[in-house]
């Protein structure tokens, strides 16, 4: 049935709540006010390696539309850039570099830096 002109379908409406979600996790980024934000990996899931599609792409383009730079932690990327953010691949240099570090699921290896993660995983831990 078509809403203001334009036929809707469930693929539309799945695209529009991830966009919404992007925009409200960049935001409350944003509010904390970091220079650097970590991406620590940019798979979905632990062990996989497909992350050309995932949505954290998405909220770092609007972190970088807040002019915040972007910095990702991603072991299974052989690149110095990904998507015109700088990859590093040494673990403790990223923890201290990064002012804030998103990850899609909690991990033991962040514990250090606690502080500095924000996540949204209300499963509990990958490791």
């Amino acid at each position: 049935m078509p809403l203001g002109g334009h036929f809707y379908t469930a693929a539309n409406t799945v695209v529009d709540a991830n966009q919404t979600r992007q925009e409200f996790i960049a935001e409350s980024i944003r509010k904390q006010q970091p220079k650097v934000v970590g991406i620590y990996r940019l798979t979905m899931k632990s062990g996989s390696d497909n992350f050309r599609a995932s949505a954290i792409q998405g909220v770092m383009q609007y972190l970088k539309a807040y002019s915040i730079k972007v910095i990702i932690y991603e072991p299974e990327l052989d690149q110095k850039k990904f998507l015109n953010s700088k990859v590093i691949h040494d673990l403790a240099e990223f923890k201290q570099r990064a002012d804030l570090i998103v990850c899609n699921r909690k991990c033991s290896l962040l514990h250090d830096v606690q502080n500095k993660v924000y996540t949204r995983d209300v499963f509990g831990m990958d490791d």
